[in-house]
């Protein structure tokens, strides 16, 4: 069973503390239900253009496998019975459906690169894959997209 708390934080803001688990399989499966819900979280907020996007959790007993959304269903419509784990050359541990070989490459690099990050999410919305379909530079008109402005140096 999970213990799940609020801490302090500054100026009165309150932060919630990750869950502690008495078993690695309750934290697997929190871990795995988490992550269909964050696909569908993604899904609602636009960013399940096309089947390609995904997102990985590390298992917590086996760090060089995680938990991935399988490629052809939508973020829309994951469930925890949809969920794969996979290893890090992309071999099917565990489920049926396959994988997007492409989003095990990225997410395999980020989780050996980082051992301390636990979910990895790369995701397609109709306003990034539109504009990147023009393959032109975004405008600098405000400060958020002013970082993306390459500038000369004399």
């Amino acid at each position: 069973m999970a213990e799940e708390g609020a801490a302090p934080a500054a100026k009165g803001f309150i932060t919630r503390t990750p869950p502690v688990f008495d078993n690695l399989d309750d934290e697997r499966q929190h871990r795995i239900e988490r992550l269909a819900g964050a696909c569908r979280v993604f899904g609602k907020a636009g960013f399940s253009q096309g089947l390609l996007g995904h997102i990985t959790v590390r298992d917590p007993e086996n760090p060089d496998h995680f938990w991935a959304n399988p490629i052809g269903i939508s973020f829309n419509r994951m469930r925890v019975s949809d969920i794969v784990l996979v290893d890090h050359l992309g071999q099917l541990i565990k489920g049926s459906k396959p994988v997007n070989p492409v989003g095990v490459l990225l997410h395999s690099a980020i989780h050996r690169a980082y051992p301390e990050i636990t979910a990895v999410c790369h995701a397609h919305s109709v306003f990034g894959s539109a504009w990147s379909a023009f393959s032109r530079p975004i405008d600098p008109v405000t400060q958020d997209t002013a970082i993306f402005l390459k500038t000369r140096r004399s």
